[in-house]
């Protein structure tokens, strides 16, 4: 089994939708530990059923970006975590996390990348009255939203729709996308012996 930690900075669905999916035997992977920059998101609550622990630091805290990394790292390697998964985690991930988990960070995102990077994905699509928009899984590196494209899935845009109906119909396709894609890195990670 391989120990995920999931990173989320706000309400926490598809965080909720991964440890679903992990407890209901559609993940090969124990999630073992929440990572929040965020006393106050709603994710923490969510957390407190599945008796999953949380991590919740302030960034303000820390001299520099690198300090809280550290910090988290040690948490990290303190649960054995050998698969991050970032879930509405609003911070770009630095070096320091990056060099121990290269290739073993994953991030969802409510666009067909390369379109509409960084915030407000849906705003920006709906504001842009594409057609057609989406969700992203990608590995993380050191760009915003920028990273290898592991799978994608398309959503139609009627003009119609407003911007909260194109954000609903996404995020039902996040919580099935998400954990099969997961599951399928944990495949690849197990084939190749890491």
């Amino acid at each position: 089994m391989i120990n995920i930690a999931v990173f989320a900075s706000g309400s926490g669905s598809n965080f909720e939708a991964v440890v679903r999916a992990e407890r209901n035997g559609n993940i090969d992977g124990n999630v073992k530990l929440l990572v929040t920059d965020n006393a106050n998101a709603f994710v923490i609550e969510r957390a407190a059923p599945y008796n999953i622990p949380v991590y919740s630091f302030n960034p303000k805290l820390f001299d520099s970006k690198e300090a809280f990394e550290r910090k988290i790292l040690n948490k990290l390697e303190e649960y054995g975590i050998e698969l991050i998964v970032l879930a509405g985690y609003m911070r770009l991930i630095g070096p320091t996390l990056l060099s121990h988990y290269e290739g073993r960070i994953l991030n969802i995102h409510p666009s067909l990348l390369p379109a509409f990077p960084g915030l407000d994905a849906v705003g920006q699509a709906h504001d842009a009255k594409v057609k057609v928009t989406g969700v992203t899984v990608h590995f993380v590196d050191h760009g915003m939203d920028t990273g290898p494209i592991i799978t994608q899935e398309a959503v139609k845009i009627d003009e119609r729709d407003s911007k909260e109906e194109v954000q609903r119909r996404i995020q039902r396709i996040e919580h099935s996308l998400y954990p099969a894609t997961i599951q399928f890195v944990i495949e690849k990670l197990k084939r190749s012996g890491g």
